[in-house]
């Protein structure tokens, strides 16, 4: 199985950027995992949260194939433990998903046709990160979802 992670921009911060690559470089090679940093939107300034979100829903939609799984990364989205994050990727894993794609959105979040596409919404916290913060968080959780299937003593219950 393939899992993707689209994000729009760049990571600009450095730290964030090695802790990025630290996790990314202990996933194993079966996991296929990929992340995909999206080009901002040109002159985002002058569209409003709407367009905004209907250019950048484009964007992802461009890297999104009729078939994958999408799980769009959501405040409103439904939360789980580490252990049932694991199990979740196990259950696609066995059902033989091709491509999942999780995708974090913008500034001001999807548009609708985001939300229509999207087959699950998750969210990693009911508090508000940084888009750069989330990608290191969701990239440590692909690791330690993958320590807990292999029955690892990365975590801890």
């Amino acid at each position: 199985m393939r899992i993707n992670l689209l994000c729009m921009g760049k990571t600009a911060d450095p730290e964030i950027n090695t802790l990025i690559n630290y996790y990314r470089g202990r996933l194993p090679k079966y996991w296929n995992f990929e992340m995909i940093e999206i080009p901002d939107v040109k002159n985002a300034k002058n569209l409003t949260p709407d367009l905004l979100k209907k250019e950048e829903g484009k964007s992802f939609l461009h890297y999104i194939d009729n078939t994958d799984m999408v799980v769009i990364l959501d405040e409103k989205g439904k939360q789980f433990t580490s252990r049932e994050f694991a199990n979740k990727i196990d259950g696609w894993m066995n059902a033989s998903i091709k491509k999942v794609s999780f995708v974090v959105g913008g500034a001001y979040g999807f548009s609708d046709e985001m939300y229509e596409r999207a087959n699950e919404k998750i969210s990693l916290s009911k508090m508000t990160f940084t888009h750069q913060m989330i990608r290191l968080f969701f990239v440590e959780q692909i690791y330690r979802a993958d320590q807990i299937l292999q029955g690892k003593p990365y975590h801890n219950d």
